[in-house]
């Protein structure tokens, strides 16, 4: 297994009006928590695009929101690799806010697509290499 955490202030420009991070924004979280999770394994989202030839898309979401993330709160995005992926790999995300509380909860499933083929293709041996140290057999 395999976590990162980052931290995010909410915007005036993400909320409603009763001032509540609004629910479109959640995807953001998520992604942008990939993203450094994957920087955190020395791994840049742009070098697997452009010198791997490999890109994430998203392949389903699901999130449940247990309570509100208010404006200019300091939230923790948690995101987290629970097993080795093959051809697809499954995210789990938690948003606390500055309590510790969770604000929101779910998960995120990709798959890794070759993009000259556009074809779905297994784990990418350059990230294995990074992962194997966290899922030991």
């Amino acid at each position: 297994m395999y976590s990162h955490e980052f931290q995010k202030r909410v915007r005036y420009s993400e909320v409603d009006r009763m001032g509540y991070l609004y629910y479109g924004h959640y995807a953001h979280y998520y992604e942008i928590g990939r993203v450094e999770w994957l920087r955190s394994l020395g791994v840049l989202y742009k070098d697997m695009e452009e010198k791997e030839g490999v890109m994430l898309p998203v392949v389903s979401m699901q999130m449940r929101f247990v309570r509100p993330a208010r404006y200019d709160e300091m939230l923790t995005v948690r995101t987290t690799l629970r097993q080795l992926p093959n051809q697809y790999v499954t995210f789990h995300v938690e948003i606390f806010n500055e309590k510790g509380k969770l604000v929101n909860g779910g998960t995120v499933r990709l798959c890794f697509v070759d993009m000259k083929t556009n074809k779905v293709v297994g784990l990418p041996g350059f990230l294995e290499e990074k992962l194997r140290p966290f899922f030991p057999a």
